[in-house]
């Protein structure tokens, strides 16, 4: 992950993925890595491990994708 994605996942998505996670039935695991991450990400130089990455990009992921699927249906 470059620094400019981690910036705007960090900046933009993150947010939106901490209120979803703390504000649902997610486990405690989840829970911990999103305030783990939430709060890793305020270090000046830090940078998610590979497999930190992968998880952060799949859960902003989820996040957009059932932004989009519970969304209303508008009909033309």
């Amino acid at each position: 992950m470059n620094e400019h994605e981690l910036d705007e996942l960090l900046t933009f998505h993150w947010p939106r993925v901490v209120r979803r996670v703390m504000g649902g039935d997610a486990d405690d695991w989840c829970k911990g890595f999103v305030r783990s991450i939430a709060h890793q990400g305020k270090r000046r130089n830090w940078t998610p491990s590979a497999k930190q990455a992968a998880l952060m990009r799949r859960l902003v992921a989820e996040l957009g994708r059932d932004e989009t699927t519970n969304g209303e249906v508008v009909e033309g």
